[in-house]
């Protein structure tokens, strides 16, 4: 086999298909979010960025980056081992607790990234009870569907956010076998938001364990930002809950918090956590600096999320843009095609010096490709009007789609 001539072949297919992922290189500035410098042929040029997940701009706070500095200072950089060897540092265990205590559950662990959270957690549980069956969302996360897949267990798919499916298929399981409920509370493509409350009835009727994904709703949600499972009052009534530190907390990792016994057997089983190096405590430190600022003071930057959310929905509305229906802080419009999406985010890139990634298959299905803006409360009304102004301007020029 001529190995790179099948490399180069399966290259040139996404580039026909327009699914070739292009990275921009942006150099952000402390201080400055959401603009953002980006260099390209030995050139710098400014852009805003509109389509960052740190939501609330926290990976620019004064404190996290003090925070982070100093404990390198004091510490040095790694964590030196995995945490079963030599890599459980006093910061790891601060942040554990204090992960805890945002979701009310007993414990928490870290993971390297909500990926890994989400990919060990569920492989580790799904294994290691005999006989047990997955229920999961169809529209969930690439890291679900691996967690799914890799625990080997029985699976069954419910429609996705359609709670009559999911008693369909919970009604067919034999009532002793072992039952996980897996689902996301905000599903980042569409901005939709799971019925966690009725869930959380089947899954009682049921006697089935439930697993949310909380990571695009940590920091943003609730009245102390523990996500739309703790707004709508039923944080106490899901078994596990899954969230990151790289979005409205601006740092990186991911993390579940449960109860003492179900996190202690996943600390003890999971592969994904014992034989992974630990995150470096001053990430780990930030994190908790940032953890307890959005928890305690955040309720101010919620609100003007909120605020600057409505109003760019307002704005593109206005405009006429095929906004897609949305009920939380993702922005989706619509393209519906992938050649031309890249091409709309290149035009935004190229003539207006805004930042917007293409979002087209498989991350979403063929036809549906979008773009998928996330305002932050640091965005401007003068950013807001150059972004709808340019967007009309290349939807006139190329002829696309308005709203109906």
């Amino acid at each position: 086999m001529d190995y790179e001539n099948f490399f180069g072949e399966e290259i040139n297919k996404l580039k026909a298909e327009g699914n070739y992922r292009v990275f921009a290189e942006l150099e952000r500035h402390a201080g400055y979010f959401p603009d953002a410098s980006r260099h390209i042929d030995n050139k710098k040029n400014e852009v805003t960025v509109w389509c960052s997940n740190d939501y609330l701009g926290m990976g620019q706070h004064p404190d996290v980056l003090k925070t982070m500095k100093n404990t390198i200072d004091q510490v040095g950089a790694g964590s030196g081992g995995t945490r079963n060897i030599s890599g459980t540092s006093h910061q790891h265990v601060m942040l554990e607790r204090e992960l805890a205590n945002l979701h009310s559950k007993e414990a928490a662990l870290l993971f390297t990234s909500g990926y890994v959270a989400n990919d060990a957690a569920l492989s580790t549980l799904a294994s290691q009870m005999p006989n047990s069956v997955l229920l999961s969302d169809e529209y969930n996360h690439a890291s679900m569907i691996a967690g799914v897949r890799n625990s080997r267990a029985e699976k069954r798919i419910f429609k996705h956010n359609n709670v009559n499916h999911l008693e369909e298929l919970l009604r067919k399981i034999e009532p002793e076998r072992p039952k996980i409920i897996v689902f996301e509370s905000i599903y980042s493509m569409d901005g939709d938001i799971a019925p966690i409350a009725k869930i959380c009835d089947l899954a009682e009727k049921y006697n089935a364990m439930t697993y949310i994904d909380e990571v695009h709703a940590v920091g943003m949600y609730g009245p102390r930002g523990g996500g739309v499972a703790e707004r709508d009052g039923q944080m106490d009534r899901i078994t596990i809950i899954q969230g990151t530190l790289a979005k409205a907390f601006g740092v990186v990792g991911g993390y579940i918090a449960a109860s003492e016994k179900i996190i202690d057997f996943i600390r003890s089983k999971a592969s994904g956590f014992i034989f992974t190096t630990s995150l470096p405590p001053a990430i780990a430190a930030a994190a908790m600096a940032s953890v307890c600022h959005v928890r305690d003071e955040g309720k101010t930057k919620r609100e003007k999320h909120q605020e600057r959310v409505a109003k760019l929905k307002n704005l593109l509305e206005q405009a006429g843009l095929p906004i897609m229906p949305s009920v939380s802080h993702i922005v989706p419009i619509m393209v519906g095609d992938p050649i031309i999406c890249k091409q709309v985010t290149d035009d935004l890139l190229d003539r207006y010096g805004i930042y917007v990634q293409p979002i087209n298959y498989p991350t979403v299905p063929k036809g549906t490709e979008r773009l998928r803006l996330t305002p932050s409360p640091i965005h401007t009304d003068e950013d807001m009007n150059h972004l709808v102004k340019a967007l009309v301007e290349i939807w006139g020029r190329l002829a696309l789609q308005w709203a109906a």
